[in-house]
């Protein structure tokens, strides 16, 4: 099974060592010409996650979209969501043929409002079949120090989901596997955009028990929004039993890919959504925010998507609907924090 990673940001990167740390030999499709050069020559990526060491022995990088496709089986797609389009646009349905998919991105196609696996079954003919997702809670930083993480891996074919994430498992990434695909992609769209409301809470200078009662009540209406799509294991204290080769208990609610890597994007000083709704709750515009992250926060343009699919779904979800209107409908943070304290039980 040859891995293909398409995206060289931070998530990409730690993907990327992920994968070599583990003897894989990768294709890497990197833009630049330049950060290509510079990783063959100093073992890391120059823009992001710089600590992060690379064994240069297991990796094959192109500029080119299309040799790497060609030469994978495996296509691990790690660029945010709002270049995804651009990304993919000179590949045909044919380079898609017999690959299989892992998506690592955490967003919606802003200018579609759907998530990957839709875009793909449109554009590229790709079956849910040979669609997989990997999220968290994982923070890029905290595997480049090879701090003990995370990973589940999610799609409906639950026995090649297995085989995937088996190449993703060492000794500092303990893998966990499911196959509520759609569920788990919409938690990770919205955890972004309650981890940005949490950055503009503590923005604004709320304290600690105002975020817990913030994260939990934000837990809440995740969980309802989830159930409106069919989304399974949103319950707490209840499992269907257990793996039988791991004995772990089966996921519900409260396991890691879903109320878990809420909990880390609102809290962590890595999130970047938590980081930049701190600078939003700060005073600075969005513009502002985006020119001095140079980076991108996946729940600024999720927040739109949501409130957007959320016409025809009408899940109460108060919170996400406060969200989006700080960052797109220009209300003042205070002003709307005020209403999010009145809703909150």
């Amino acid at each position: 099974m040859t891995f293909g990673i398409i995206g060289s940001g931070s998530w990409a990167t730690a993907l990327a060592k992920i994968l070599t740390d583990k003897k894989h030999s990768i294709n890497w499709w990197i833009r630049n010409e330049d950060s290509i050069r510079h990783i063959q020559q100093y073992h890391h990526n120059p823009h992001y996650l710089r600590s992060a060491g690379l064994d240069v022995s297991f990796l094959t990088m192109s500029t080119s979209i299309k040799d790497v496709v060609a030469k994978s089986d495996v296509l691990v797609i790690a660029v945010p969501s709002a270049y995804i389009e651009q990304c993919l646009d000179s590949l045909q349905p044919e380079d898609w043929i017999d690959k299989k998919v892992i998506s690592a991105i955490k967003g919606l196609l802003p200018d579609k409002n759907i998530l990957l696996n839709y875009y793909l079954k449109d554009k590229f003919n790709l079956p849910l079949e040979d669609y997989f997702a990997v999220l968290g809670p994982c923070h890029a930083e905290e595997v480049a120090e090879e701090k003990l993480s995370y990973l589940t891996f999610s799609g409906i074919d639950i026995t090649t989901a297995s085989e995937m994430a088996s190449h993703f498992s060492n000794n500092y990434i303990s893998t966990i596997v499911n196959h509520d695909i759609l569920g788990v992609q919409y938690a990770a769209v919205l955890k972004n955009i309650y981890a940005l409301g949490a950055g503009i809470a503590h923005g604004l200078d709320y304290g600690d028990n105002f975020l817990s009662v913030y994260i939990a009540n934000a837990a809440d209406e995740m969980a309802g929004f989830l159930k409106k799509f069919g989304a399974e294991h949103i319950t707490v204290g209840e499992h269907d039993g257990e793996d039988p080769i791991t004995h772990r208990k089966t996921p519900n609610y409260a396991a890691s890919v879903y109320l878990g890597d809420l909990l880390v994007t609102c809290y962590s000083l890595h999130s970047r959504n938590r980081r930049f709704g701190n600078m939003i709750g700060k005073g600075y515009s969005v513009q502002a925010t985006q020119l001095e992250m140079n980076m991108v926060a996946e729940g600024y343009n999720a927040a739109k998507c949501i409130y957007n699919i959320n016409k025809s779904v009408d899940a109460a979800i108060p919170i996400a609907d406060t969200v989006y209107k700080i960052l797109w409908e220009n209300v003042k943070p205070k002003e709307a924090f005020k209403r999010i304290e009145q809703v909150l039980v």
